[in-house]
Parts: C-alpha cells; structure tokens; sequence
C-alpha cells in the first residue's frame, strides 16, 4: 500500500517538474503568450456568436459575464446577407480596445469543413510580391460591411480613449477575418501595438504570406486545441511550399497528457516556423468536438446550420440597415433603450 502511495507520489511529482519546466522553457523564450489573457480573449470569441442582438449591445446575454464583465461595446456590424458578425468595444480591465469575429454560421460545420479541403490560392494579397490567399477568406473581411464598421467604430475608440493596443480575435473562420483585420489596422492604417489571438484558425495564405504577416503583425497566437480538424486545414503540402497553404505563427497547441486523475493540460507555445510538426501537426485532425471547445469555453452558434439575429423594435430604430438588410448598431443611443427590460422578447422579431 506504502509502495503505491509512494509511487503515485514521484508520479504527480514528476508531471509538476515537467510542467514547470516547460513553463520556464517557455518564459525563456520571450513568446508573448499570455494564459490569463487567452483565457478572456476566447470568451470575447464565445460572445460574438450570440444571435439576439439587444442582449449583445447591451451585454447582458448570459456569455456576456464572468472575465468580460463591464466590456463596453462600441459598434456592432452585421451582414445579414453573407452571415458575418462583428463588434468593437473597449475592455476597461485590460485596457483595451477589444475586435472579435464571429465564426461559420449559415451552414452546417461538417459542410464547411468539407469545403475547405478544396480551398485554392486565388488572389494575391496586395503589396506583397508572390503572397497568396484565399479570396473567400480575404473578401468575408475586405469586401463586406464588416471592414468599415469596424475601422470606423476602432477611430472613434482612439478618439475616446486614446492609442490604447488593440487585440482581434476570432474562432473558426472568425479567426481567419480577426487575421486580415489585424494585418489591415497594422499595413493599412498604421495602428500600433496591435496583437491578434485566434482560435482553431483554418490556414488563409501561402508560405509568403505567412512571412509577411508575421513581419507585420508578430504579436499573434493562434491556439490550437488537442485534434480540432480546422487548423489542419485547408491542407499543408510539405512538398510544395510556395504553392499550398502555410500557417503563420506562432501556434500554442493544448493537449492533455498523463491519464486519468493524472491528467493535466499541457499549453505548448511552438516554434516561430508556423508549421511545427511536434504540435497539432503531430496528430491527426480529425475533431469537430475539439474545435468547438477551447479552455472550457463552448464557441459556435445557438443552431447549428442556421443563420438567424434577434433585434428588438426600438433597438432597430437607433441603428443603421441598408438596402440589403446589413445591420450596424451603435453604442451611443437612447439611454431608454440602454435601459429596456432585455428579459422581454415581446418586440423582439428575428431576421
């Protein structure tokens, strides 16, 4: 009995040695992850899926509370057409202007996911000799109503504010729109101390891309979780660099070692290639389940497959729709309507 309590304890003892020291190694480093941080940033990620729009500006919807408590949202952009959402706020805690983007909505993940097995490099990135990326990935970004609600919505922080950093984020395909935003303020608009955190984030670009990207915008994470297939994809051919697909860095991949009551979650920062084949390339992608949960967080919409925002009346009078139906709310309405009973649904209607 002795012999096995003895031996249980050198057991735990060893995992705490391996964790610290990989915690050390990882300090050494100087990488600019942050687990208390990423631990906030994906529950601005988990937010931003939520359909009812007044329970959103309001932030009072039931993901809108624990670390994100008192974040105030500035604008909320949404394209009814393309199923894209957005919102700008600023986060007093950390001060920080805070961008998140939704993620696949509209469509069933399975066949999202099989779609992006078939994702080709079709469009040059602008400025950047020989960088590629996938013109859906770039246009759910560039070319919707998403891009000047939120440049616009990050100037009136600046103007309120002042130049306080700014962190994107996203999950999914939000990850990848949170990418080419981050780049954008940074290239585009010469915002500094602009850093992007994403989660389960499919690959966008080719190997050029990835090196300018990382150039331009080094302060990026993108977490990765245990076999979450998205990351994984659209696929990385190791013999064609240039032409396929190449993540940019740098990856923190969570995996769970030991066994059972000796399990723990390693958070792995990898190397600066963007590709490291001792992370999540290590394993086979093949986890819907494991990209729809980071740190205990549950991201993706309230249906599954099917696109839908609840507004209520008075909220849609203090907002902007266009001809199209494209949504854009602001924080600065009525004060009566800050003020609704956001329990009632009885002027609420969906769209």
């Amino acid at each position: 009995m002795e012999g096995r309590i003895l031996l249980k304890g050198v057991i735990i003892m060893s995992l705490i040695a391996c964790s610290t020291a990989r915690e050390l190694k990882v300090k050494d480093q100087g990488t600019i992850y942050n687990h208390t941080l990423a631990t906030i940033l994906v529950e601005y990620a988990a937010s931003v899926y939520v359909s009812d729009l007044t329970e959103l500006i309001t932030w009072t919807c039931p993901k809108c509370n624990d670390l994100t408590k008192g974040f105030q949202i500035l604008e909320l952009i949404v394209d009814v057409k393309r199923c894209l959402q957005a919102f700008v706020g600023v986060a007093p805690d950390i001060n920080a202007i805070v961008i998140a983007f939704r993620g696949t909505q509209g469509t069933s993940i399975q066949n999202w996911i099989a779609d992006l097995y078939w994702k080709q490099l079709d469009i040059e990135y602008p400025g950047m000799e020989d960088a590629m990326v996938h013109h859906g990935f770039y246009s759910a970004y560039h070319n919707t109503t998403l891009r000047p609600g939120v440049l616009s919505a990050v100037e009136s922080a600046k103007e309120q504010y002042g130049d306080i950093p700014i962190m994107v984020t996203g999950h999914s395909m939000g990850g990848a729109m949170a990418a080419f935003c981050g780049l954008d303020l940074t290239v585009n608009y010469g915002s500094r101390n602009v850093s992007v955190m994403t989660f389960g984030q499919p690959r966008i670009g080719n190997a050029a891309f990835a090196s300018y990207y990382s150039k331009w915008v080094p302060n990026t994470i993108r977490v990765t979780h245990e076999h979450d297939i998205v990351p994984h994809l659209p696929p990385y051919y190791y013999y064609f660099p240039q032409k396929t697909y190449h993540h940019f860095p740098r990856e923190v991949w969570l995996h769970n070692l030991g066994f059972g009551l000796l399990s723990y979650t390693v958070e792995k920062v990898c190397d600066d290639s963007g590709e490291d084949p001792s992370c999540s390339r290590s394993v086979a992608g093949r986890s819907i389940k494991d990209h729809l949960t980071y740190y205990g967080v549950r991201l993706g919409g309230e249906e599954s497959g099917f696109c839908k925002i609840v507004m209520d009346d008075r909220l849609a009078a203090y907002g902007k729709v266009d001809v199209d139906g494209n949504v854009n709310l602001s924080r600065d309405f009525s004060a009566s309507v800050l003020g609704m009973n956001v329990e009632s649904n009885e002027e609420r209607r969906s769209i």
